[in-house]
């Protein structure tokens, strides 16, 4: 691939000005630009020419690695052909290929597939879908909605509401009413629950403060509980073996719709092409984003059980009345749902998924090496991602993995830094070597942070 040229990348403040860009320290970055010009396997490359191993695939969205020629022919084509078709009222084959192919690869009964243009977006339409599905069945008193302490649905409004992270809801007032679940990090309160690999032993007994918000409300006020499999913008935050069943036999027994955040989870980072699949628990509603473009477009979808769209259908009144009045101008994009069959068909080609087993459990040996390291408090790790909590700087809580993911950039690895935790979540396509790479280069990083 040919490179960029660096010397026509500008980086000077009145050009750098104008965008104000997400989650991002503006002030510092702009004083000190890290400007990404190229992509190609499991590296970046900067404006400097540098080469950088993708460490956490894009943002937990670029699995298959960068610029793979299967998706970009299918975008390219794409583009020429139906560069855009209205999502109401008319449709497109190509939409009808991904929602078959989503339905295919997700658990059994999850068959219907409603598409959206991103994480958030996902997050919103499946709050949205619960409560209209409880008023479809007269059920009206049905609207509380119950998610996790450190939980993230994305950063529309529904999403912050039932999200877990503070950060991302103090600035913003009231928002949606709505209970949380206690987190599972278990080596919060319990330090002998440290540094754990795969699924925590003990802990499922979390999932009963549910009963707990039952008997506040009634099950009768209470529409839908929403999870990740596993948390992963908190830092990975795995499930205790029977806690997502435990909150599938208390939603089932009560009424109360399950929703999947699966953002992240979703195709092939758990090893399997669900976080349903990978824990054996399916739940009503399930959300998807990130992966299943590989990145390459923005995409995001939300699978629902049979029963739920055929209470819509059941109650939508004449067949040309609307019976869910809801969507984006950018549901289903021609472009993104080639993009989508692409990635989708690649992932099982490929046998991305059993390069994730095989990856996994060398990648969790190397990872969890760097126990005893400076300011290392925990480790968690499931399939190719992990979870490493900082010692947090008197003070300054979220300045160490700053710090550390700064120092790893500049030895060419970009690694996610967020809170107290840096995330790891490195492409399916990562080579062993490239793993002893990227914990050796974290090990330094740690070790050279104050």
């Amino acid at each position: 691939m040919d490179q960029p040229d660096p010397k026509k990348t500008r980086t000077d403040a009145a050009w750098l000005d104008a965008h104000w860009m997400p989650f991002t320290g503006n002030r510092q970055f702009k004083a000190h630009p890290r400007m990404i010009v190229s992509a190609e396997g499991a590296y970046y490359t900067d404006s400097d020419g540098k080469k950088i191993f993708d460490g956490l695939s894009g943002l937990w969205c670029c699995g298959l690695g960068h610029a793979r020629r299967e998706i970009t022919e299918a975008v390219s084509r794409a583009v020429a052909t139906l560069d855009y078709a209205p999502a109401f009222q008319y449709g497109h084959p190509a939409s009808f290929a991904l929602a078959n192919k989503i339905k295919e690869l997700t658990p059994a009964g999850l068959d219907y597939v409603f598409f959206t243009g991103s994480g958030s977006e996902s997050a919103d339409t499946s709050l949205k879908m619960a409560r209209a599905y409880w008023r479809a069945k007269g059920q009206g008193t049905k609207t509380r909605l119950i998610g996790r302490e450190k939980g993230y649905h994305g950063v529309n409004f529904g999403g912050i509401s039932v999200g877990g992270i503070v950060g991302n809801r103090k600035t913003f007032g009231q928002t949606l009413e709505a209970d949380h679940l206690p987190h599972t990090q278990l080596a919060l309160t319990d330090k002998t629950a440290a540094f754990t690999r795969g699924q925590p032993a003990k802990g499922a007994e979390l999932a009963d403060d549910l009963l707990r918000l039952i008997a506040l409300h009634d099950a009768s006020n209470i529409a839908a509980v929403i999870v990740e499999p596993f948390a992963g913008s908190a830092g990975v935050v795995i499930p205790p073996v029977g806690y997502l069943q435990r909150l599938r036999d208390i939603c089932t027994a009560n009424n109360i719709l399950l929703i999947f955040d699966e953002v992240i989870t979703g195709f092939g980072r758990t090893g399997a092409f669900t976080g349903a699949e990978a824990f054996g628990v399916t739940p009503d509603l399930l959300n998807l984003a990130k992966q299943v473009t590989n990145g390459a477009q923005p995409l995001g979808a939300v699978v629902a059980k049979k029963e739920i769209y055929d209470t819509f259908m059941a109650t939508g009144g004449p067949d040309y009345m609307l019976e869910f009045a809801h969507g984006y101008t950018y549901s289903a994009h021609p472009v993104a749902c080639a993009a989508g069959v692409a990635a989708l068909d690649l992932l099982v080609q490929s046998k991305a998924l059993e390069r994730v087993r095989e990856l996994a459990p060398y990648f969790a040996d190397q990872v969890h090496a760097l126990r005893g390291r400076k300011h290392l408090t925990d480790i968690r790790s499931f399939g190719l991602a992990a979870g490493l909590t900082l010692d947090a700087l008197p003070g300054e809580p979220a300045r160490r993995p700053y710090e550390v993911a700064m120092k790893c950039l500049a030895k060419g690895v970009y690694v996610r830094y967020g809170g107290d935790t840096i995330q790891l979540a490195p492409p399916f396509i990562t080579e062993k070597a490239e793993i002893d790479t990227l914990v050796g280069v974290l090990a330094d990083a740690l070790d050279a942070t104050a």
